[in-house]
């Protein structure tokens, strides 16, 4: 998963790159606050045993390709790395997608919008198992040139789900609970930084 990562930011550092067009690549602090509405007992419960929440801290790596260009927005693509952990359990986000960046409001702030999709790894407290399932996020935030090669990224704010590793995902079920499923959990995760930008 890292070593795919960093091909395809390497690629994106490559790729020629237009008068107009714009890239950029961030490595941000952020934090998660993981939940579900069923709690999970047992070694494979991911939030911890008989927890319902848990915030997760951590970071942000990616960049961003801003390709198609018009009046008041532009368009591109995003693609991000996560490393985050809480409590000894370990969570990793790698994710994809499209965003539209608003440039109308001033010169200097450029606020976006972003629907990202691709794989979510998860790792319970007390066992080496790792779970990879598919996940969504929908990001929006702002940043403001500070000067030619710099922004900062004032805010970003997300939502997304997760399959996250878990007792029934493991395949721990006892008498009774056969065919049992457990939920995906909702993630609502907070990040800034600094957005070293490539013209």
């Amino acid at each position: 998963m890292k070593l795919l990562f960093s091909v395809v930011l390497s690629a994106l550092a490559l790729l020629p790159v237009s008068a107009y067009a714009q890239s950029g690549i961030y490595f941000n602090p952020m934090a998660t606050r993981v939940s579900n509405s069923q709690p999970d007992s047992g070694q494979f419960a991911f939030l911890g045993d008989g927890v319902t929440s848990r915030t997760f801290w951590g970071a942000n790596i990616g960049g961003y390709y801003d390709f198609a260009h018009g009046k008041n927005i532009d368009g591109g693509i995003d693609i991000r790395d996560s490393i985050q952990g809480a409590n000894t359990a370990r969570m990793n986000n790698f994710l994809i997608g499209g965003r539209v960046v608003f440039k109308s409001i001033s010169p200097s702030w450029r606020p976006y919008v972003q629907l990202s999709g691709g794989v979510g790894t998860t790792k319970a407290p007390h066992v080496a198992v790792k779970t990879s399932r598919a996940r969504y996020g929908v990001f929006a935030g702002a940043d403001y040139k500070l000067n030619r090669y710099i922004d900062v990224r004032v805010f970003e704010i997300g939502y997304g789900q997760l399959t996250t590793t878990s007792t029934v995902a493991a395949g721990v079920n006892t008498v009774g609970t056969a065919g049992a499923t457990y939920p995906s959990s909702n993630l609502l995760s907070f990040s800034g930084g600094i957005v070293f930008r490539i013209r």
